[in-house]
């Protein structure tokens, strides 16, 4: 039987849940400097290839050998179908007709989907008050940090917004799906190499079809490093970490690293971009820790056994 994936996190947990969202919170980095050169279809494609190359290199390094049998492949292909193939391509249309901080916020999404979507398809992560609760505040926070004006295209648009919720949707989906990986006994560095390569033998093609690269004019050494940047660490490292955090904590606590992405997004512009921090920031930040601390539960259970001795005493 499957040992309960929803029991607070530890600080390995969380500090590796961090440390993913400050990767993935930097791919918006590398895809504003790569974009300006190259078509998003082509720098999706890049940024799996270079990610399963990298990956298999590795492996190689260490002498792990990768899986041969039909079973775990067709795996990796459905985790790659349901986390990289349709979310990236689902984002990248609809990203082409809103604005990127719509976006964001409809992609924050993604906890309350695989919230309902492991209640649904799991027996060990069901939904409790506390859960809900932090997610609903969760998304508050990052809705409030992203600001008003993000909400301004609400509704006019109506496809692309579906679009992106759709991706937030398949990434819950992929939370659920992947955690089959730990009970076929693959670990974290194997199965993000198995997706990624996956993810390239499908969505390879279909760059070449839609944005024939050959035909672009050479990218320059700036666009090569952020594609570098975005395959080797905001992928090929950062789904490392994923499958790890997923093995570990199970889907749903992995889904709350679409809150912190916004977090580290903003707090890497300030320190190496000079950006402004607003009050707002501050505030959205704030709902986001709350929202995250009633998730975990366990700040919420002290108080509760304090004011219970404290009864107790009276």
């Amino acid at each position: 039987m499957t040992a309960p994936s929803h029991k607070p996190m530890d600080l390995t947990d969380w500090s590796l849940l961090v440390a993913l969202s400050i990767l993935w919170g930097g791919s918006f980095f590398f895809v504003g400097m790569a974009v300006r050169e190259l078509p998003p279809l082509t720098i999706v494609a890049l940024r799996v290839a270079l990610a399963a190359l990298a990956l298999a290199g590795l492996l190689r390094l260490l002498g792990t050998p990768m899986p041969r049998d039909r079973r775990t492949w067709a795996a990796f292909f459905g985790m790659g179908t349901l986390n990289n193939l349709v979310p990236f391509c689902l984002i990248v249309w609809g990203q082409t007709q809103i604005a990127s901080s719509l976006a964001s916020i409809l992609n924050a999404t993604t906890p309350l989907f695989g919230v309902v979507v492991a209640h649904v398809l799991t027996r060990d992560e069901k939904m409790t008050g506390n859960r809900l609760a932090g997610v609903l505040i969760g998304f508050a926070g990052v809705a409030v940090m992203i600001g008003p004006a993000a909400w301004g295209g609400l509704g006019d648009r109506l496809l692309p917004q579906l679009a992106v919720l759709g991706a937030a949707l398949s990434y819950a989906f992929a939370g659920i799906f992947g955690r089959r990986f730990k009970g076929m006994g693959v670990s974290p560095m194997v199965t993000a190499t198995g997706q990624v390569t996956a993810s390239a033998l499908m969505l390879v093609p279909v760059a070449l079809l839609i944005d024939h690269p050959w035909t672009l004019p050479l990218p320059t050494p700036a666009a090569w490093g952020a594609v570098a940047g975005l395959a080797l660490l905001s992928t090929a490292l950062a789904y490392v970490i994923f499958f790890r955090v997923l093995a570990s904590a199970g889907a749903t606590n992995l889904m709350l690293v679409t809150f912190l992405i916004p977090v580290s997004a903003i707090l890497l512009g300030s320190l190496f971009l000079g950006e402004r921090l607003a009050v707002r920031h501050g505030i959205g930040m704030a709902l986001i820790a709350g929202g995250l601390a009633a998730i975990d539960g366990r700040l919420f259970a002290r108080l509760g056994q304090r004011r219970s001795a404290s009864t107790a005493k009276g």
